[in-house]
């Protein structure tokens, strides 16, 4: 039993078992303490109305009075049960059987069954009464008592099992007979109930097991019928597959950027040493050769430094705080600004600065995010005409430092803008401009920024783009 189906169906049909046997236990312990609250409360009454008569007719001191015979022998056939009368010693005078010429007549109860009666005033059992009946029997008995308190005998009336026997016993053939029907029915019920609850379970194995193999489009299909928690399982099986399919895509696409953009510097590069080795390229011009084949080897040097920091930060789940510092961030963006000195005179770019006249301080790690302000930066000054204008701002909002970086120049077209982060991706597609970038660092630095917790954004519109950091503000 280890499908789910049979777990359920198994489980579900002990549970109905064992409810039925329990509600046929408790109706038939109810029913017999009915019954027998019943018998015994006719019985007593019987005996009480035979008591008060045999007391009325013991005038004289004989119960053998002709009207209270009659009136005996109407009483016990009228309540269906049978009535003794024992004088004080015990013994039997009268039978409700034949008040005459009963067998029962000078038989003798047990002395201390007499005595207990004499002392309760009413007793009540079950089971058998040993010379009198055979049979299993109600048992009630009550002292008579004249007028003046003197104990005249005992009345023991008595009436047969049989009859509660017989109404249990049927009870219980009708109880069995519709458990049976029940259970039948709710087994059928119970398993077609069970497997259409597990169909959407079976249906989402398949489908792991096609994503499994290979088949990236399989998908659960949800349908309205379906329990929230089942739709909610299917649901989150969906997302799961769209972002592995997601993922499996974006690998794909890596390793095929990787490998074209190392396959041009690397051909590059080969194609220049064999000219420099088998003499195609003459020995004068072999140092503005080798110079070209030094530039392309720091190119693949700044590549893999760059995939290195990615596969760091994409291993860690955000950056934990022994790797974080206290500092101001004014100074850090402002000494990564100073690195650009001599690129922006060369330029001719302006670069308008402005900060809080008082230290910002961040918790952070300051090298990430010195590597963020320089790529942002870099693109800035690289991206900027000559004669633009460059901005570094820093503000304060709440308990977030805001850092935005700009630049003069052509505007990023609104439907790259989604895309500018993207791993290899950059926006003049045959990639013969700027031909120093791989399309990696403005991914680098959203990870850097994303593994603080914080948030990166881009806008570019009328000649100016912005792009703008958020970092925790601490005192």
């Amino acid at each position: 039993m280890r499908t789910t189906y049979s777990r359920t169906f198994f489980t579900a049909s002990v549970v109905l078992l064992l409810a039925l046997m329990a509600v046929g236990f408790f109706l038939h312990t109810m029913l017999e303490d009915y019954l027998d609250d019943t018998a015994f409360d006719r019985l007593e009454n019987d005996a009480t109305v035979i008591s008060d008569l045999a007391a009325a007719y013991n005038v004289d001191g004989s119960m053998s009075n002709m009207d209270f015979l009659i009136n005996l022998d109407i009483a016990s056939q009228v309540s269906g049960s049978d009535s003794v009368i024992c004088d004080e010693q015990g013994i039997i005078v009268l039978c409700s059987e034949d008040p005459l010429t009963c067998a029962h007549q000078g038989l003798q109860v047990a002395p201390s069954y007499l005595k207990l009666v004499l002392e309760q005033g009413l007793v009540q059992s079950t089971g058998v009464i040993s010379g009198l009946y055979p049979d299993a029997r109600y048992v009630c008995a009550t002292p008579i008592r004249s007028g003046e308190g003197t104990e005249l005998g005992i009345v023991i009336v008595s009436q047969p099992l049989a009859a509660t026997e017989t109404v249990l016993h049927k009870m219980t053939e009708i109880f069995s007979f519709l458990t049976l029907l029940v259970t039948g029915l709710s087994v059928l019920l119970i398993g077609w109930f069970v497997k259409l609850q597990i169909a959407p379970l079976d249906q989402m194995a398949k489908k792991a097991r096609s994503f499994g193999h290979g088949d990236l489009e399989a998908r659960v299909e949800l349908k309205p019928s379906w329990p929230s928690e089942i739709e909610e399982l299917g649901l989150a099986f969906n997302n799961m597959a769209s972002s592995l399919q997601k993922s499996e895509y974006q690998r794909q696409e890596f390793v095929a950027n990787v490998s074209h953009e190392l396959k041009t510097p690397m051909t590059t590069i080969g194609g220049y040493i064999d000219g420099v080795l088998d003499g195609t390229i003459p020995p004068q011009k072999s140092r503005q050769y080798l110079q070209i084949v030094s530039d392309e080897t720091k190119r693949l040097s700044r590549l893999v430094r760059s995939m290195l920091d990615i596969s760091q930060l994409q291993t860690e789940s955000g950056i934990p705080d022994e790797k974080k510092s206290r500092f101001d961030l004014e100074e850090t963006a402002g000494q990564v600004l100073i690195t650009f000195e001599r690129k922006i005179l060369q330029k001719g770019v302006e670069v308008e600065v402005e900060m809080p006249e008082h230290p910002v301080y961040t918790f952070a790690n300051q090298d990430y995010v010195t590597q963020v302000v320089y790529n942002l930066l870099d693109n800035a000054v690289k991206f900027c005409p000559p004669g633009g204008t460059i901005g570094l701002t820093i503000r304060e909002g709440g308990n977030k430092a805001v850092v935005s970086i700009s630049n003069d120049g052509d505007t990023i077209p609104p439907e790259e803008l989604p895309l500018v982060f993207d791993r290899f991706h950059k926006i003049d597609k045959s990639r013969s401009q700027n031909r120093d970038g791989w399309g990696l660092g403005l991914y680098i630095v959203k990870t850097i920024v994303c593994s603080h917790g914080e948030n990166i954004s881009v806008t570019s519109r009328d000649g100016k783009t912005e792009f703008s950091f958020t970092m925790p503000i601490v005192g």
